[in-house]
């Protein structure tokens, strides 16, 4: 897997990421209970349907570590530019994070879930701060699978602000906390979003790497298991 500052950027493709449109009059910027980011409309429109065909063709559910060599030349260059330090320091800047391209940065792309993701749950400790990009045409499905910032670890609905539709070029950041809660109601589907976590370490990205690669094999042999495991998950499941 390519680190962050080696992925190649698409010379034929204009630049899809401006940091000025995270400061639209739109966006939606908070600092307390913990500091998080809403902006819509970071994407141009004319790279949907590139942006659409190259997307990775994950054959199982969850989110799985970046690798350039699942991704058409489209995506690749939209992940050089959610890593790159201009783009980094933007959100640092909303978040009220100084220097967070000097973190170490991990990658990873969920194509589809099932029932038992998005339990509510505050991030490990080895995150600094987290960026979600979301590339779904629509969607039809209501409230199930829409993000939720939330005041409590045990209550779905105690909402800090109305949810968020995973839709193409909505995207949330937040700085991580012992109560950045977050999380969304059960869903099973596709719902494809990339993310992009700032990390306390090179070790924790290591670590992070192995994991997510041996997961994505589990899950692959496991898929039907998995499904049946989540599907009686309790609206306000959670874990810390």
């Amino acid at each position: 897997m390519l680190a962050s500052a080696d992925l190649p950027s698409n010379a034929n493709s204009p630049t899809l990421l401006d940091p000025e449109r995270l400061r639209a009059a739109d966006s939606l910027q908070r600092r307390e209970p913990f500091p998080f980011l809403i902006a819509g409309h970071q994407l141009p429109d004319s790279a949907r349907g590139s942006l659409r065909d190259d997307f990775p063709r994950y054959a199982s559910a969850g989110y799985f570590p970046y690798a350039d060599a699942d991704c058409g030349p489209l995506m690749r260059q939209l992940v050089a530019e959610l890593t790159s330090p201009a783009f980094a320091d933007a959100i640092g800047e909303a978040l009220g994070i100084q220097g967070l391209s000097a973190h170490p940065t991990l990658v990873t792309i969920c194509r589809s879930l099932n029932r038992r993701h998005g339990t509510i749950h505050t991030d490990s400790k080895s995150k600094v701060a987290s960026v979600l990009l979301y590339l779904n045409e629509s969607w039809s499905n209501g409230d199930a699978g829409c993000l939720r910032f939330l005041g409590r670890i045990d209550d779905i609905d105690d909402l800090l602000v109305p949810e968020i539709q995973p839709v193409y070029g909505n995207l949330v950041a937040f700085k991580r906390a012992e109560n950045s809660y977050h999380g969304h109601l059960p869903f099973e589907g596709e719902r494809r979003v990339i993310q992009v976590a700032w990390l306390t370490s090179e070790a924790e990205k290591a670590r992070k790497t192995r994991r997510g690669r041996a997961s994505r094999l589990l899950k692959w042999l496991l898929g039907k298991f998995d499904r049946r495991h989540g599907s009686g998950r309790d609206r306000n499941a959670f874990h810390r």
